[in-house]
């Protein structure tokens, strides 16, 4: 009797154990095969045309996915609008910066599917989200990777449910590990996500203190370049424009490409938490291998945007498809 019991109590923890990854059990690279069997060259073509447009869709994109799912999981849940009752994850202050033609991509790749009959109401908003920021990486010179699909949309958006869920720039790499660890990823696919900085922008108040009171002893953070410290004194002085943009990879900012990493080995990373991966020696190694060795750091970032892709999918009860993207059914 005593060891059925043992048994259960360890099946029981097993499968707790397991809770956080079994989620992407009914994800598969052909979900749709059947019921809209065209929807990925439907949204890539939505994407092409909004690319088209203007280039900020490919950092919007990947940043807004990137948000959503270490915020309740891959469930399109950032995309909520928020109400009189209900102050969604959009509006808390860390993704207030994200900008609307992610949000904008999605949703009008969702009309695009939903004006073929077959495919109405069958797509969720997350799957396209996950399809759209394939397809944006690839536009921008990345690599182009197969999506898991088969996640539901969310049920709950708050923006409490946003505090403390995403990294700082401030973040050094024990803080960095223990946020990503929390979502099943490894400090590797930690290193490969950062990647994704090699595209977009920041404003000046996110690392203003890297350039003018990093601390008692040094106004400017010693770790980073003389001169790139300089250029960006230029770009943003002590009272600049809050609305100003920086862009992330100083050397090739439309470009997804290793030239982050390259950009980490000369003190020219934005944030504290992008040059902390080369001057911490656990975590230089690896910014070295993919500085020199881009077909690496490529294969590494599908591994990784694989398993981010995985976090936290809603399943039955959990989760529908939206009929609008941002708003609940």
């Amino acid at each position: 009797m005593g060891r059925f019991i043992l048994l259960a109590v360890w099946s029981l923890a097993l499968g707790l154990s397991l809770y956080p990854y079994m989620a992407s059990a009914q994800l598969k690279k052909n979900y749709y095969a059947n019921t809209c069997p065209n929807v990925e060259n439907i949204v890539k073509n939505v994407v092409q045309k909004k690319f088209q447009q203007t280039f900020v869709t490919v950092p919007a994109t990947l940043r807004l996915f990137f948000h959503d799912c270490f915020v309740q999981g891959c469930d399109a849940s950032a995309i909520i609008q928020s109400t009189g009752s209900n102050k969604a994850e959009k509006d808390h202050p860390d993704n207030l910066s994200l900008a609307g033609d992610g949000f904008d991509t999605v949703i009008k790749a969702k009309a695009a599917v939903d004006a073929v009959p077959s495919c109405k109401n069958k797509v969720s908003c997350a799957d396209i989200l996950a399809m759209a920021t394939r397809d944006v990486v690839a536009l921008a010179g990345g690599p182009s990777y197969t999506v898991e699909l088969g996640r539901l949309d969310g049920l709950v958006s708050k923006a409490t449910d946003v505090e403390g869920k995403l990294p700082k720039p401030t973040f050094n790499l024990n803080q960095l590990n223990s946020m990503f660890a929390a979502h099943g990823l490894s400090q590797t696919d930690m290193i490969a996500l950062s990647g994704a900085h090699t595209l977009g922008f920041s404003h000046c108040n996110r690392f203003a203190n890297r350039i003018y009171n990093f601390s008692p002893q040094n106004s400017v953070d010693p770790t980073l370049n003389k001169d790139y410290a300089s250029q960006l004194k230029a770009m943003c002085p002590k009272n600049v424009d809050p609305l100003i943009a920086i862009n992330m990879d100083p050397t090739t900012p439309r470009t997804f490409d290793n030239v982050y990493y390259k950009n980490l080995q000369q003190g020219k990373g934005l944030f504290s938490s992008d040059e902390i991966l080369f001057t911490d020696t656990r975590s230089r190694p690896t910014v070295d291998t993919w500085a020199s060795n881009s077909a690496s750091f490529q294969n590494a970032f599908i591994t990784a945007m694989t398993k981010l892709g995985r976090v936290g999918v809603k399943t039955g009860k959990n989760g529908n498809i939206r009929r609008d993207c941002a708003a609940f059914n």
